[in-house]
């Protein structure tokens, strides 16, 4: 069983800095794809960002120049630094796999919350 513990949101103003861990345990981390989530309120569940087995990074419009993930195979985690939030960025950010997400099934997310 596919078990996804996302960690690192919190409350920042804008403009502020946040990094999200994303540790995945119960399958072979190395062979798949990850992406960062997010879900605002009484929106859907868009994907943000991906990082593939080799590296390789893609970002939605939005956060391109802001975001940054990146991955550890040796510690199944995929990580998520946020630069110069905006009050737009305010979502549960969840992580999981592109090809798997389904199977795998959801963690429960992180709040990130950016405010003055």
């Amino acid at each position: 069983q596919v078990q996804i513990m996302e960690s690192g949101g919190g409350l920042v103003q804008p403009g502020g800095s946040l990094r999200l861990a994303c540790r995945v345990s119960g399958a072979d981390f190395r062979f798949y794809a990850m992406g960062w989530y997010r879900q605002a309120p009484g929106k859907q569940r868009d994907l943000v960002a991906t990082v593939n087995i080799g590296g390789t990074t893609i970002y939605v419009d939005a956060v391109k120049g802001r975001f940054t993930i990146s991955r550890d195979n040796a510690k199944s985690t995929v990580y998520l630094q946020m630069n110069s939030l905006k009050s737009e960025d305010t979502a549960v950010y969840y992580c999981n796999s592109i090809q798997r997400a389904e199977a795998w099934g959801w963690g429960q997310g992180t709040q990130v919350t950016v405010s003055s």
